[in-house]
């Protein structure tokens, strides 16, 4: 007997020599792509095609292959195939609303990518033409936000927000998106927040529904007024906002998860061994190839939330009672994702399960520590361009945090102290520290760590000039908060100390190379004053007198470098050069620094040739250090503890825009054919009534 095979929609008898028989759905297909009214000869013609499992390739295909000229012979079909399936979308019978929910995604692909060519058709007359768009538009967001909010199918739920996030990507520019003004019109802000308010429908589709919101909020944000950014600015409702932290808390812990695996079958494979075998001289090759896709999706929408809704902030430093208690998930999770994280959710095993945080304490768990976690492994490697985007977004997220009261009142908090183990790069001159020996601090303490940890450490060629700025700025913050609020923060100040003059040692011995380049004086003048902030108010905010001492000991040891920057700063504001101007800048910005050094250096030398000492230790500097301060002059310096507020629409826009196009590209690759399956959706609607 002859096998039946079946392929592109057609079948046929292998063995045979008859032409192959189509299926009924596409000979239905090949009806409406023909100039007749398909449903003259068949007047039940629509009400059985939706009757029909939906042949995603060969419709989509078709559209494909047709050119535009082609295609608008057809607009008419293809008309009434939109309309017919938003009609169908208020059927009771939910194979039905499947099917025109199918159909509605091949359609808007398959006609969008004639909309590419030069054809110049426009894609919503394609769709639905002009004269009616507006109602059927309004009738689909209807029916959509019906379905999303109906107490009904998760399944069909799932399908509505993947149509959505079709309609939303068809094009690289989400502003270009013409179909998105309907979007505006008739919002479904109301739905997305019910899905991340809900525990069952957040556990589902709570990914789909961030991500879908941070795209919206992107549609035109500087040329008009969006709704979705009014809307979600005011969102005060508790449970939607803790919903909301947790899908993203959720997505980022599972790349630290992915990551963490990944380390630890590095660490425990042949090339450790073979590594240990020759020393650590690989140690940096080593740990390139522990690589996990960013995910930039969800770091937009955790930005977006930050940035606009004050409320969220409350969120950041809160335990979900989700991420209690630890749940093996119920199949395993594989390490290497099939395609990026940025643009598709965790497995519903790991969103239903704990946050998986990477130190064993799980009540020290909340989206904070999770998204510094996140921070300290992207920011690791900034030469992929996806790291350096999210690297880049992390810091901009962390700046928004910086410049916050309230955030400032938590991260400060003393009673709110929390162990953060973060990710730190190997280097052939440090050891790997040990993740429990780490105290339980106020969570400031892990934010300085991460900006200390990435000026220790990104110091190369391709130097990183805007991440750098963007680390120092938040600094600058948090000490400005310490100080108006006299915060006296117990923290290792002399690693910050350290870290600091050795980025103005490699400035000043990489000068040639990275003035090709960069303005290093803005960086070098931001780590002057850093400098000044602390010997201007260090009294009102460092925790001890000694800590003061210390300060001054550090300075006066490493004043050689300050000495240096001084003579390279003085040699190019004297000469008529493009850098008089910034150079002299940091000239005036040393005086106080420069006093210190002048004022110290020769009472410590005086104090050694009396007591017949060749070097001197730390106490004894530090003994001489307290003992002449009296005699000390500093210069009054205004403005140390000011600051420009952060603005994105002023210099931001440009970047956002960009990283809002690669968002959206992936999503779009990734609501491939299999994630429209109806295998599932068939078993769950397996009886028609």
């Amino acid at each position: 007997m002859a096998q039946t095979e079946k392929k592109g929609g057609l079948l046929r008898k292998s063995s045979a020599s008859k032409k192959p028989l189509k299926e009924k759905v596409v000979l239905m297909y090949d009806e409406i792509f023909t100039t007749e009214d398909p449903s003259k000869c068949n007047p039940r013609f629509w009400e059985e095609l939706f009757l029909m499992k939906v042949n995603l390739e060969y419709l989509e295909g078709k559209l494909e292959a047709l050119d535009g000229e082609e295609l608008m012979k057809i607009k008419d079909n293809i008309n009434c195939l939109f309309q017919h399936c938003i009609q169908a979308l208020g059927e009771e019978h939910p194979i039905r609303v499947v099917n025109a929910l199918q159909t509605l995604c091949a359609l808007i692909r398959g006609v969008h990518q004639k909309n590419k060519s030069t054809s110049g058709f426009d894609i919503i007359n394609m769709l639905v033409g002009f004269d009616k768009a507006e109602l059927c538009m309004k009738n689909l967001m209807e029916s959509l936000d019906s379905l999303l909010c109906a107490e009904g199918s998760e399944s069909l739920k799932s399908l509505c927000l993947k149509l959505l996030l079709c309609l939303v990507t068809v094009t690289d520019n989400i502003s270009q998106n013409t179909i998105l003004e309907y979007v505006m019109i008739n919002s479904i802000f109301e739905a997305i927040l019910q899905i991340l308010s809900s525990p069952l429908s957040r556990r589902e589709h709570g990914y789909d529904a961030v991500v879908l919101l941070a795209l919206l909020v992107n549609y035109r944000k500087y040329e008009s007024v969006n709704p979705y950014i009014v809307k979600l600015s005011i969102v005060d409702d508790e449970a939607t906002l803790n919903g909301m932290g947790l899908v993203i808390a959720q997505a980022l812990a599972e790349y630290n998860r992915q990551y963490k695996d990944k380390e630890e079958e590095h660490q425990t494979g042949f090339f450790s061994a073979l590594t240990n075998m020759v020393g650590s001289m690989f140690i940096a090759d080593a740990d390139e190839k522990i690589s996990v896709q960013t995910n930039e999706a969800i770091l937009l929408a955790l930005y977006e939330a930050v940035h606009l809704n004050r409320n969220f902030i409350t969120v950041l430093a809160q335990s979900h009672p989700e991420m209690g208690l630890m749940t093996t998930p119920t199949s395993p999770v594989p390490t290497t994702p099939v395609t990026p994280l940025g643009t598709t959710p965790p497995s519903s095993d790991v969103i239903s399960s704990a946050e998986l945080p990477l130190d064993a304490d799980v009540q020290t768990s909340n989206l904070l520590i999770t998204f510094l976690k996140y921070s300290s492994i992207v920011m690791q490697d900034t030469k992929d361009e996806h790291r350096l985007h999210s690297g880049k977004l992390c810091l901009i997220i962390l700046t928004c945090i910086a410049e916050d009261q309230y955030a400032n009142a938590f991260l400060h908090d003393d009673n709110m102290n929390f162990r953060v183990n973060l990710h730190r790069m190997p280097m052939r001159h440090r050891k790997k520290a040990a993740d429990k020996n780490l105290p339980c601090r106020p969570l400031v303490c892990a934010v300085l760590d991460l900006m200390v940890e990435f000026i220790v450490t990104h110091m190369m060629k391709e130097f990183p000039m805007d991440l750098y700025i963007r680390c120092i700025q938040i600094v600058h913050k948090l000490l400005c908060y310490q100080k108006k609020c006299r915060v006296r923060l117990h923290y290792t100040w002399r690693e910050l100390w350290s870290a600091l003059i050795n980025l103005l040692k490699f400035l000043m011995s990489n000068e040639t190379v990275l003035l090709a380049k960069h303005n290093i004086f803005t960086l070098a003048l931001m780590v002057v004053n850093l400098f000044n902030m602390f010997i201007t108010y260090g009294d009102t905010f460092l925790p001890t007198p000694s800590s003061y001492d210390e300060l001054y000991y550090e300075i006066i040891r490493m004043h050689q470098n300050f000495d240096n920057l001084y003579s390279m700063v003085l040699r190019l504001s004297t000469n008529a050069g493009q850098w008089k101007e910034p150079a002299s800048k940091v000239t005036h910005a040393l005086v106080n620094i420069r006093a210190i050094i002048n004022h110290f250096n020769p009472k410590i030398e005086s104090y050694a040739a009396v007591n017949h000492i060749s070097q001197l230790s730390e106490d004894q500097v530090l003994e001489v250090v307290r003992s002449n301060y009296d005699t000390l002059t500093l210069k009054l310096q205004d403005g140390l503890d000011q600051y420009e507020r952060y603005s994105e629409q002023h210099k931001e826009a440009a970047f956002f825009k960009e990283l809002v196009r690669s968002i959206s590209i992936n999503v779009r690759k990734n609501l491939a054919f299999n994630t429209l399956s109806q295998e599932l959706l068939l078993k769950e609607f397996s009886t028609i009534s």
